[in-house]
């Protein structure tokens, strides 16, 4: 849903972002009292319009329920890590800040340092829906100080997505479930040989995938190095940042491994930075990837309206949980994160903002939501509802895995944190780096982001 951006918008951006327009228009500058500027992610592909139908069906609620309010909604069309540059860019003055925002939990104490998100607990403590929140995502919206500073619509959890198609043709098991990193190579390995024309795996990678390449790729390898118990990022007692030790270099290795042998994509594919549209639209649906490790929300693109209908991919595809490094206990291993609904510290019209959430958040349209989305449910009461548990195929597996997973310590130095694990892993990709070149340089990097705040473990 295009919106004309305004002269003094347009002036900004194309300073701060020359390489990239914004889709949007400017929010704040003369706004109407009567008017709710809603700003979200916009998918790449045109023809994904899975967010813009929900929130469209929420605004004709919210606009019917509310007489003589109005919803203006500021799209933003972007790869993941560009979508949070545009964003912050407009949190930073009143002229250009949206009313509402769609916060990834990750961001959120880095924005709050920003001085760009206003605490939610005013309105919190007078909304009974609130007390149906799970506490992990409760948590996953709140500051180092304690506030709140963001509504959740829902999590998710990662595990690796196989062709079971590619899988036959392979001489591999439909019922595949890998116990150890060596099986899952040894499976990209089997296809490479006998599946030619096939990409064997694809693991996230580089600074163009951002987020995706660290949480999707190397924090799923990471996280299942050690005892399964330790932050291998993070040390919460000394709360210090931990540099890359054994656990580090062998998740680098894991990603070295799978680029220098050609199991992945073509490196080019891999770096760039609308690769994910690719895989969920065009390679897993062609049969043209073996595996994928990849998150909870994939069926998104396949649902009827969609704009990528598969209805036959619960049939075509199988589900296996990431595997710990050598099959130590847990024997598998998650992430889960997530996004909010925030209101900028810079708002026009915040009352009028938490009432488009308290429209999107009751039970049937969070309900709506999860399943729209693919989502794992954040409301108790929509989790024990039987029309969200059986709405579609994989609800249950990637919702066992929250039994499992690990989140990120979401602390404000982590988008730099994180932004250093991308380069590393960009090194080892390309070949331009050795895994002890990389971690060698991320660990300069982490002290330098991070004030000298490292400890080794």
């Amino acid at each position: 849903m295009p919106v004309r951006p305004t002269a003094a918008l347009s002036a900004l951006l194309t300073a701060a972002l020359a390489a990239t327009a914004l889709t949007a228009c400017s929010p704040g500058s003369g706004s109407s009292p009567d008017t709710v500027k809603v700003s979200y992610k916009q998918s790449t592909d045109n023809s994904v319009k899975v967010m813009d139908t929900y929130l469209a069906g929420i605004k004709t609620q919210f606009e019917s329920k509310y007489p003589g309010k109005k919803v203006e909604f500021v799209p933003i069309k972007a790869p993941d890590s560009e979508y949070y540059t545009k964003l912050q860019q407009m949190l930073r003055s009143p002229r250009t800040a949206p009313d509402l925002v769609y916060e990834d939990t990750f961001l959120i104490n880095s924005d709050i340092t920003s001085g760009y998100l206003k605490p939610l607990d005013p309105y919190l403590a007078k909304w009974p829906d609130w007390k149906r929140f799970i506490g992990t995502a409760k948590a996953a919206a709140r500051g180092e100080d304690g506030k709140t500073y963001g509504v959740p619509d829902g999590t998710d959890t990662r595990g690796l997505w196989f062709d079971k198609r590619v899988f036959a043709k392979a001489g591999l098991p439909a019922d595949w479930q890998p116990k150890t990193w060596d099986e899952v190579l040894a499976a990209a390995r089997t296809i490479k040989r006998k599946v030619p024309g096939v990409t064997p795996i694809n693991v996230y990678t580089g600074k163009p995938a951002g987020e995706a390449a660290t949480m999707q790729g190397f924090e799923m390898l990471l996280y299942g190095t050690g005892d399964g118990r330790t932050d291998p990022l993070y040390d919460a007692g000394s709360k210090k940042w931990i540099t890359g030790g054994r656990g580090f270099r062998d998740a680098l290795r894991f990603v070295e491994t799978v680029y220098k042998e050609k199991l992945g994509p073509d490196v080019s594919d891999a770096l760039d930075p609308n690769f994910a549209t690719a895989v969920r639209g065009e390679l897993l649906p062609e049969g043209r990837l073996g595996i994928d490790l990849d998150g909870s929300w994939l069926p998104q693109d396949w649902l009827p309206g969609s704009g990528h209908e598969w209805p036959d991919w619960s049939k075509r595809l199988g589900l296996a949980a990431m595997p710990t490094q050598d099959g130590q206990a847990p024997g598998r291993v998650s992430m889960s994160g997530g996004w909010t609904w925030a209101i900028p510290a810079k708002a026009g019209n915040p009352g009028l903002a938490f009432d488009f959430i308290r429209t999107m958040q009751t039970k049937d349209n969070a309900r709506k939501w999860y399943i729209a989305n693919s989502g794992i449910a954040v409301r108790e009461d929509v989790a024990d509802d039987p029309a969200y548990a059986t709405a579609q195929p994989g609800i249950a597996f990637f919702t066992e895995l929250v039994a499992s997973t690990h989140y990120r310590p979401a602390f404000p130095a982590y988008p730099k944190v994180s932004t250093a694990v991308q380069e590393a892993m960009e090194g080892v990709t390309t070949g331009d780096r050795s895994v002890e070149q990389a971690a060698g340089d991320y660990d300069a990097t982490l002290k330098d982001v991070t004030g000298g705040r490292v400890v080794r473990r």
